[in-house]
């Protein structure tokens, strides 16, 4: 039987469709999609997360033990709240999970992981502690709620104005903890915003003062098409376990300054000489880019890794794994259902705060 979250009840009474997301039921949507969509990127839209998690990292070492654990070094952040995206990876590069990293003090942080591989990261997590003084502790207890959009921060104030001392001053991939909560100015859109963790006995009751405020209820339908417009990758389809970091649009998260930090996978990245890059495709013919489609260039041949029509856009576009040597702008063929659709190269991040950016 799939997992429900504590929103679930307020989603079906709200008419979402609900459907399976990582053992899950989760909702897709509350009607159409594309204004969903459309809601996020011009004034403000929530978004039920509960069903990741989050995770506890505490202890003497807790700071030596991630600088270990995953590829971007924790050792960059000093002002507490201050977060970081990075991958956790296999001794080979395969990337285990992509996850957030909140710093509070050298022995105590806060990771949040994705819905599907939560269990599996756990479990690995746990099984890296050896030789350092740390704990590993999931919180199932919780509940997170995103709030993204031009207007999102405004509406959370007008929602609960005894916030706005708190967090009027965060900066982005910035976080405070207060009366409980966690508020992160971070998000999964390309808008600005906040991911909110709370206990879960309290995200009904914040649910519903957002949506008096104003904040429109968004399924994970719309959240994909905001995503793939900002470029964000999502586990599973992006990149996963067979796929390494430098290959997948995240260089920029792996941190090899530190000669002396030994940081697993590293090794393998090192000895690595990338034959593939991950860029952006905006299709030029009519039709709709999907996910494991080939694509064929000069160079050889690739795939998408996710694709869909882009309502910012109004044009379908997707993120690829293709050829090091095909260049931006190169035109590039997709098949898709047995024809060959002419699509653009770009950088693999089409639309964020509220504008297109091809």
């Amino acid at each position: 039987m799939a997992k429900r979250t504590p929103l679930y009840e307020a989603h079906v009474a709200a008419g979402a469709k609900i459907v399976d997301f990582a053992g899950w039921d989760m909702p897709i949507n509350y009607g159409s999609q594309i204004e969903e969509h459309h809601k996020v990127r011009s004034d403000a839209g929530m978004f039920d997360v509960s069903h990741m998690r989050a995770v506890d990292v505490e202890g003497k070492d807790a700071r030596a033990y991630l600088r270990r654990l995953v590829a971007n070094d924790v050792a960059k952040l000093a002002l507490p709240g201050k977060a970081l995206y990075s991958c956790m990876l296999k001794e080979d590069g395969g990337v285990i999970d992509d996850l957030i990293i909140y710093f509070f003090t050298p022995e105590r942080y806060r990771i949040v992981v994705n819905a599907g591989t939560a269990d599996k990261d756990l479990a690995w997590m746990k099984t890296q502690t050896a030789g350092f003084e740390v704990t590993v502790t999931d919180h199932p207890e919780y509940a997170m709620i995103a709030v993204q959009g031009p207007n999102a921060r405004e509406l959370f104030w007008a929602a609960f104005p005894v916030a706005r001392a708190q967090s009027v001053l965060l900066q982005p991939f910035q976080a405070v903890e207060w009366d409980g909560w966690l508020v992160a100015r971070t998000g999964y859109t390309g808008e600005d915003g906040f991911e909110i963790t709370l206990p879960a006995g309290q995200a009904a009751a914040v649910w519903d003062r957002l949506k008096a405020a104003g904040v429109a209820p968004i399924g994970l339908g719309a959240r994909d098409t905001l995503r793939l417009e900002a470029g964000m990758n999502l586990y599973g389809q992006d990149m996963d376990e067979t796929q390494n970091p430098l290959e997948s649009g995240l260089a920029w998260t792996v941190d090899m300054k530190d000669a002396g930090r030994d940081f697993i996978g590293r090794k393998a990245l090192e000895a690595l000489k990338p034959t593939r890059q991950f860029v952006g495709l905006l299709l030029l013919d009519k039709g709709v880019l999907r996910a494991h489609q080939k694509v064929v260039t000069a160079q050889g041949d690739g795939e998408t890794t996710s694709g869909s029509f882009s309502p910012t856009l109004n044009q379908s576009i997707a993120l690829a794994r293709i050829p090091v040597g095909v260049a931006l702008g190169d035109t590039v063929e997709v098949e898709v259902r047995d024809k060959r659709l002419k699509a653009k190269v770009v950088k693999p991040n089409f639309a964020r705060h509220g504008k297109a950016l091809i």
